[in-house]
């Protein structure tokens, strides 16, 4: 049988992986930033939950402050505004649907998506991250699986009045994380992420969150489809 080759080491110290590393290391940054705002803001509309909602808030500003450690570590300065620009049109949706009062969109966007979102990138980043990398991403995809559980839990108890707000806006915001995806590819793979891993590992979670909440795998499978094709169009 043929020999299959190891896969080659990874330069962290190389100017290709820094200049990589300063775009990735900004979007984690600047999501799990954007998290920790979006809790507080979600406390407020959702009163009964806020205690809750203000501890899961605290995570995320405390990954925050691991990401930015790993950057420095490394000596790379994240790029913030490439950064924020990447999360910008799910964050003008989430801004939106707040002041709206639409709870159900702003859950969907934040705790389904963006935490499938982390859970899967974190998870494929892993067995290819630094030594000083891996131990913050491991602590910190645990605390994630709990902001998932939170959003799964509230919606699958309000799961019929939710579900064609959750349909809707599956429709208008799955398609932006497929247009992520492709933004970042490029960067990804230079860290040791394929986008195919990628995407297999986010629809993974994804269509499981969706499932634990009330919806069939026929419904999950056709929401996923619509925000492909929305991506596409």
């Amino acid at each position: 049988m043929p020999q299959l080759e190891a896969p080659a080491a990874i330069d962290y110290q190389s100017e290709t992986y820094k200049d990589a590393y300063s775009r990735i290391n900004a979007i984690v940054i600047e999501g799990e930033d954007e998290a920790a705002s979006n809790y507080v803001r979600l406390a407020e509309l959702m009163p009964t939950h806020a205690e809750e909602l203000a501890d899961l808030a605290k995570m995320e500003a405390r990954h925050k402050k691991g990401f930015t450690a790993c950057g420095k570590n490394l000596n790379v300065t994240p790029d913030m505004d490439f950064a924020k620009k990447f999360f910008s049109d799910l964050h003008g949706n989430f801004q939106v649907a707040a002041a709206g009062g639409n709870i159900v969109t702003c859950l969907l966007i934040q705790a389904l998506i963006i935490e499938a979102f982390a859970i899967s990138a974190y998870n494929v980043y892993i067995p290819h991250a630094d030594d000083f990398a891996r131990k913050i991403t491991e602590s910190v995809v645990k605390d994630e699986y709990l902001h998932l559980n939170f959003g799964e839990q509230w919606l699958k108890a309000n799961f019929e009045s939710a579900k064609a707000e959750l349909e809707r806006a599956n429709r208008e915001n799955l398609a932006i994380v497929w247009r992520m995806l492709d933004e970042v590819a490029a960067d990804a793979l230079v860290l040791g992420m394929e986008k195919e891993a990628l995407m297999e590992d986010f629809t993974i979670a994804y269509q499981e969150a969706l499932q634990n909440i009330g919806f069939t795998t026929r419904e999950t499978l056709r929401m996923l489809t619509a925000g492909l094709a929305a991506a596409a169009a």
